[in-house]
């Protein structure tokens, strides 16, 4: 099985909803975000690819043009900002350009990510 993967970013706030009282992520609060799709293939496509890394700027323009720097709330509601959330809901998205896809991870800081991977 060959495997690829290419990374992006964007900016954005949220609120995290249903927390308890005083913990940090129930204010408003922003991230660097790093997003990484993960395609993964048994064959490859001439000349040797699983896909072509540049079509996938596709999921780049999408994330510049309509996720960052927004409100997360605003646009995926309170259920859907975490970073779990993101990772499935990045997952569809491409998932409907790219077969391939296998997983999608979410970074808010250096030194976390969640991974949707069906």
């Amino acid at each position: 099985m060959y495997t690829i993967t290419k990374e992006f970013s964007f900016s954005a706030s949220h609120t995290l909803c249903g927390l308890p009282p005083g913990h940090p992520c129930a204010r408003l609060h922003g991230h660097n975000y790093r997003v990484q799709v993960e395609l993964r293939a048994a064959t490859l496509v001439p000349p040797g690819f699983v896909r072509d890394y540049r079509e996938l700027n596709r999921f780049r323009d999408y994330l510049d043009a309509e996720v960052d720097h927004r409100h997360l709330n605003d646009l995926f509601g309170d259920e859907g900002v975490t970073a779990e959330a993101l990772a499935e809901r990045f997952y569809a998205w491409c998932r409907q350009l790219w077969p391939e896809v296998s997983a999608v991870r979410v970074s808010e800081t250096d030194k976390t990510w969640a991974e949707y991977r069906p």
